[in-house]
């Protein structure tokens, strides 16, 4: 399963009309699609034909990641109906914007990375439409995503927004992951007619270089009536819907070409010091397996018994004796550990990262037991 998450900083930039665009290139193809409505608007949700009342929204989600929650917030969309594809939509929901906070804990952004664990296996390709901020909402977005695509206008507000992005890109790569990359900037809106628009484009392929998509998509009537009919631009009639959907077709190409590249994603040694992080199930990673104590005495060949000592003096204490029948496999060497569960509790302490546009707080929760 890959994760797309589609991107802007400045609203209006028509980010949800391109992470719809490819899911119908997604559906015309025949993959098992999953959206992922980050934004308080719910555009992505009305122009899928999620259109009701749910009690599990992506807001649920946000809240408890488990499994049966994730279920319950994913519903189909009404784009089966007029193809054979399949494209269902984590249902938007306005209560979501309780989670944008500005400064997430760690824990937050890795919300959204541990409710696709649970659904990895059902879907081949995941687009997150987020929000259009650097709060926590794209954050969460971001760190679970494999590629993230910025898109913008030619415009001087626009080009500010996309270098915003870039920038904030590159510190949740530094910080929390690196497996995160952009996959490009695309430039929406465009009108060839307009000197200043090409101004603007080249200012972004300067700033930008090898990062701005060649291809430059244009305003057509096209994308406002499918996105009114809830229908994919691919099922609709019409040279210039088929230019359209010719062109979001390449995108998810050039995304797929994106994801078969190598993973940059460092794993840091494990510290020699007792951590209490929480745990991350992350996508690709199997969960620990539970063993019972039967078969754990099994594997490791390890025998515990007790003797107790009757003797007049009663201050004596009952011996055990531990004998260990070591398998021809198993290292049974065993070191006292070096550090003191009151020495941890000094030890931990607050990470932090800044940029001259936005600052990102990570903290280190401790347990409830040192809380009270």
């Amino acid at each position: 399963m890959h994760v797309l998450s589609v991107s802007s900083l400045k609203g209006g930039v028509g980010k949800t009309t391109v992470a719809l665009g490819l899911a119908s290139a997604a559906f015309a193809q025949g993959l098992k699609t999953l959206v992922v409505d980050l934004d308080p608007q719910c555009d992505a949700t009305t122009g899928l034909g999620a259109v009701g009342e749910f009690k599990t929204t992506v807001a649920s989600v946000l809240k408890n990641p488990k499994h049966n929650v994730v279920s319950a917030s994913i519903v189909s969309s009404t784009w089966g109906k007029v193809g054979g594809g399949s494209v269902d939509v984590m249902v938007g929901s306005p209560k979501s914007i309780h989670h944008d906070t500005p400064h997430p804990t760690l824990r937050q952004t890795w919300k959204l990375e541990e409710a696709l664990h649970s659904v990895e296996t059902i879907y081949d390709l995941v687009i997150i439409d987020t929000p259009p901020s650097i709060n926590a909402l794209t954050r969460t977005a971001w760190v679970a995503s494999d590629r993230v695509l910025v898109v913008t206008e030619p415009g001087i507000f626009s080009v500010v927004a996309a270098d915003r992005a870039i920038r904030a890109l590159e510190e949740v790569r530094s910080a929390i992951t690196k497996r995160v990359r952009p996959l490009g900037i695309l430039v929406n809106r465009h009108r060839p007619a307009s000197k200043e628009q090409d101004f603007r484009v080249q200012e972004l392929n300067e700033m930008f270089p090898g990062l701005l998509i060649p291809n430059y998509l244009e305003e057509r009537a096209h994308l406002q009536q499918t996105q009114g009919a809830a229908r994919p631009i691919h099922t609709w009639p019409g040279e210039g819907a088929v230019e359209i959907a010719d062109f979001f077709t390449e995108l998810l190409a050039r995304a797929f070409v994106a994801f078969e590249e190598p993973n940059e994603e460092v794993t840091a040694e494990k510290p020699k010091e007792k951590r209490r992080f929480f745990r991350r199930h992350k996508r690709g990673s199997k969960r620990p397996e539970i063993l019972t104590i039967e078969t754990a005495i099994e594997q490791l060949g390890e025998i515990v018994e007790t003797t107790e000592t009757l003797s007049a003096d009663a201050s004596s204490e009952p011996e055990i004796s531990t004998s260990i029948a070591a398998a021809p496999s198993i290292e049974t060497d065993w070191t006292e550990p070096s550090w003191q569960d009151d020495e941890l509790a000094a030890k931990q302490q607050e990470v932090s990262t800044n940029t001259g546009s936005w600052n990102f707080k990570l903290e280190i929760e401790k347990p409830e037991e040192e809380k009270n």
